[in-house]
């Protein structure tokens, strides 16, 4: 074993081995030497038994182009500290290589949450991750080192592109995430804790009157009846869209008149059957005429899809022919709700046809019962008004002479 005082001079006059490489040890401090390749290249290691084991590990500090020989013999010193109160440096570098970065930890939230999601949430999240998550971070990143900083700069980036909602669902999506990676022991905290979300105000867009004539008249002349139709049962049921997308002539009953919507395609995952009246019956009982043998969706895909898919292009088409401004196909499901609240319909009825599972959620259509209520109490008022009056005398008739 060839030992040498070693200098940046030293260093750089040691030749190199015939093959393989060759480690020239320091005279001065155990286990610290330079290696030379057969190449030529140079570098400084610390050459050290573990304590706990006795087993023999060598730890690269640095090449000699970057290193200076005092400095890479103070970092041996640091590191001969450590492995004097049991610490085994090379199995830190190296458990720091192997640990998680976000590819994998995106990857395995793929493998084990999106199954347990709906189509379109998985769609939207799938989304986040490519278009927003992975690019921000990067995909090498370690779990173990993202911070709180680094996720709100993200959320602030994303809300400066002016997508506030979007800004919010991806920190929901990230935190979700983060506390997976909790339980399976990849980070100790989740990094989105303390992330202030952007303030959101719930849309309240309903179609007018004359909006609906509009976009009636827009389906009527609109060249893809599928689609067309699509939107018709929308407009006629309130349903989600995922749910008429993927109805089945199954699930249909037109001489009961009934919709069986089974757990995989509702949003609350429970069987939900609702009514269907007499335009939504003609319908589905004119596309039941026309379907193909053995077609068993009402409207069924092209290529390789089971069913219809998004048809985002289309209804913005159809919006525009029916000259309709910010109006989402959603938004028809709150038309929906206009409409039997205009009939008298009260907010438990609501929930129990949009299939609502919480209360509060059809208590966002609690405000259209305000001009009811308004008319109601006027004719209250007119009522007691007219009570508190005097009676009015009738006029004597006077026979003429």
């Amino acid at each position: 074993m060839a030992t040498k005082h070693l200098t940046d001079a030293v260093v750089r006059r040691l030749e190199p081995p015939a093959a393989g490489n060759k480690i020239t040890y320091d005279t001065v401090m155990k286990g610290f030497g330079a290696r030379v390749t057969v190449a030529g290249s140079r570098s400084y290691v610390l050459t050290y038994l573990v304590r706990a084991t006795g087993r023999q590990r060598r730890y690269t500090i640095g090449s000699a182009d970057h290193w200076t020989a005092s400095d890479a013999r103070r970092r041996a010193k640091e590191l001969k500290i450590e492995i004097d109160q049991g610490g085994d440096p090379l199995r830190d570098l190296e458990f720091e290589r192997e640990a998680p970065d976000m590819a994998e930890l995106v990857e395995r939230f793929r493998e084990e949450h999106f199954p347990r999601l709906r189509g379109k949430t998985r769609a939207e999240y799938d989304g986040m991750l490519r278009n927003y998550v992975l690019p921000h971070f990067g995909e090498r990143v370690k779990v173990a080192d993202v911070r709180f900083a680094d996720v709100d700069a993200l959320h602030r980036s994303i809300t400066r592109r002016g997508l506030k909602p979007r800004a919010n669902r991806t920190a929901s999506v990230l935190s979700k995430m983060f506390a997976l990676s909790i339980k399976w022991g990849w980070r100790e905290t989740n990094p989105v804790k303390g992330v202030e979300h952007n303030r959101e105000y719930a849309r309240r867009r309903y179609l007018s009157p004359e909006e609906l004539q509009r976009l009636i008249k827009a389906l009527a002349e609109f060249p893809e009846k599928d689609i067309a139709d699509a939107v018709r049962l929308l407009l006629l049921t309130g349903a989600r869209r995922g749910e008429v997308l993927s109805m089945k002539y199954a699930n249909l009953n037109l001489t009961a008149g009934t919709w069986s919507k089974p757990p995989s395609s509702t949003k609350q995952g429970e069987h939900h059957q609702v009514p269907l009246s007499a335009p939504a019956r003609q319908l589905l009982a004119e596309r039941m005429g026309r379907k193909a043998d053995r077609e068993e969706y009402v409207f069924p895909g092209h290529g390789s899809r089971d069913h219809l898919g998004d048809f985002w292009h289309s209804w913005r088409k159809i919006c525009k022919a029916a000259g309709l401004r910010e109006f989402r196909l959603h938004d028809l499901r709150h038309s929906y709700a206009s409409q039997l609240v205009s009939g008298g319909a009260s907010l438990p009825l609501i929930g129990a046809l949009l299939g609502h599972a919480n209360v509060s959620t059809t208590a966002r259509y609690s405000h259209l019962f305000d001009d009811p209520l308004r008319k109601a109490t006027e004719q209250v008022g007119a009522i007691i008004e007219a009570a508190g009056k005097p009676p009015v005398e009738p006029l004597a008739f006077k026979p003429r002479r």
